[in-house]
């Protein structure tokens, strides 16, 4: 056995482990504070903060009564409140012998719009967390500053007269947009090897030869794609495919999009060197921005301008705005890809399980600190949204419990309860083995 060349698998193992766990215990430790500060807030108290199950590695108790601990098992977390009878906050013990005040600091005793504010005050933490961190993402990346401006040109094979600092005036004797119609504008660009392009450079006019603004460069590779597996990295530049020359990032996905899955021969330069790759496109299934979903050849590069552009600090009104949007598309999209799933219009290999996530973890934390609070942004949103599914045992099971009880003036029986929790907890586990199955026989 070759026991050096299990040590960097051993160490991508280890790596992948503790992003996931990273990744979760943040994500868990989010929803369960909010399940606890609503509860502080709405007069009901909080026997236990965990993070973790099993037994407790470290704890203390703060001046309210609650003990916050940290558990040997970190894949979970809960909140205990007073009067509950397990960590799952269903069914009860028994507050007869308490006078009213103190059972009114119970989650059964208190009135059902602090137990329902609760609850759900888990989801809506995540959804926050989503919100918070894509807004924080975009102030710190910045957006690209009008009118386009060079900030740094990236490595291509070629020479040309463009330089760090250029303002692009014109493309092909066409002037340049304000950002938000850039991409139109490229719809009308000739789709030609090299172009002339007009810049302002010191004050001055003048025209130099540039590539075709969006080339066959590899910015990012997907996790657990075709690219990566075949050994493509960010900075790639396919030169051709199949023999035929490639220079534009349109190119390649057409290419790549009539392949219908066929075995592709990529031409590659790599810091000035020849590379030859051979990979196989995979079906993809893709939400779509309005909505629905649409299958796709692709093989996991994604492209971008030539180089990087300046960029400026948006607006906190325009982080904010742009925090909703993507947790309502990630919210959106999950809803569409289970309802396209459940109709047959999509493969259920889109449901990942615990392996796939931990893989994805690792990959995120690979790509450096940016991609990963990003992951788990995304992954948050999920949570929240799978955690509002009215599945007892889940948010959203409680949520309809409460609703039951608005409407008939009564929570459901200790026997229905139980009974609905069982089944629950059998749903939950038969998607958890689905998912697991998933992550080890989907391709």
């Amino acid at each position: 056995m070759d026991l050096v060349g299990l040590i960097p698998s051993f160490g991508g193992l280890i790596w992948t482990i503790g992003a996931f766990i990273i990744a979760l215990s943040i994500i868990v430790a989010i929803h369960e504070y909010g399940h606890y500060i609503v509860g502080r807030w709405s007069g009901i108290h909080a026997e236990v903060f965990s993070i973790g199950f099993g037994p407790v590695l470290a704890s203390r108790t703060d001046k309210r009564g609650t003990q916050w601990q940290i558990a040997a098992l970190p894949f979970g977390g809960f909140v205990r409140f007073k009067g509950d009878a397990n960590a799952a906050s269903v069914g009860s013990e028994d507050v007869s012998e308490l006078t009213e005040a103190e059972r009114r600091t119970t989650m059964t005793g208190a009135p059902l719009w602090a137990r329902s504010a609760t609850v759900f005050a888990g989801p809506a933490f995540n959804f926050i967390l989503s919100f918070l961190v894509f807004g924080a993402v975009l102030m710190l990346r910045g957006v690209a500053s009008d009118p386009l401006t060079i900030e740094e040109l990236r490595p291509l094979p070629g020479e040309y007269g463009l330089e760090a600092g250029d303002q692009i005036i014109a493309i092909a004797g066409q002037s340049t947009p304000e950002l938000e119609d850039f991409d139109d504008y490229l719809d009308g660009l000739p789709v030609e090897p090299v172009l002339d392009y007009r810049v302002l450079r010191d004050g001055s006019e003048l025209t130099v030869p540039g590539p075709y603004p969006y080339p066959s460069h590899a910015t990012a590779i997907t996790h657990d794609s075709a690219a990566q597996d075949a050994g493509i990295a960010p900075g790639d530049v396919i030169r051709a495919v199949d023999g035929a020359p490639v220079f534009a990032f349109s190119e390649l996905r057409e290419i790549v999009g009539n392949s219908d899955g066929a075995p592709l021969a990529l031409s590659i330069w790599r810091d000035g060197e020849a590379v030859d790759l051979t990979l196989q496109p995979r079906r993809v299934d893709l939400p779509l921005p309005e909505g629905g979903f649409e299958t796709r050849w692709l093989i996991g590069i994604s492209g971008g301008l030539f180089f990087e552009p300046q960029s400026q600090s948006p607006s906190l009104v325009e982080a904010a705005q742009y925090g909703v949007e993507q947790t309502i598309f990630i919210i959106r999209s999950s809803l569409s890809g289970l309802y396209h799933m459940a109709v047959g219009a999509i493969s259920t290999c889109n449901i990942s399980g615990p392996i796939g996530i931990a893989e994805t973890s690792g990959a995120a934390a690979s790509q450096g600190w940016i991609s990963f609070v990003w992951f788990i942004a995304v992954l948050s949103a999920a949570v929240g949204l799978l955690n509002l599914f009215p599945i007892p045992v889940l948010d959203g099971g409680h949520l309809v419990f409460h609703a039951w009880e608005a409407l008939t003036g009564h929570p459901p029986s200790e026997r229905a309860l139980n009974a609905l929790m069982t089944v629950g907890l059998g749903l939950m586990a038969m998607l958890m083995v689905f998912a697991v199955t998933n992550d080890i026989f989907c391709p």
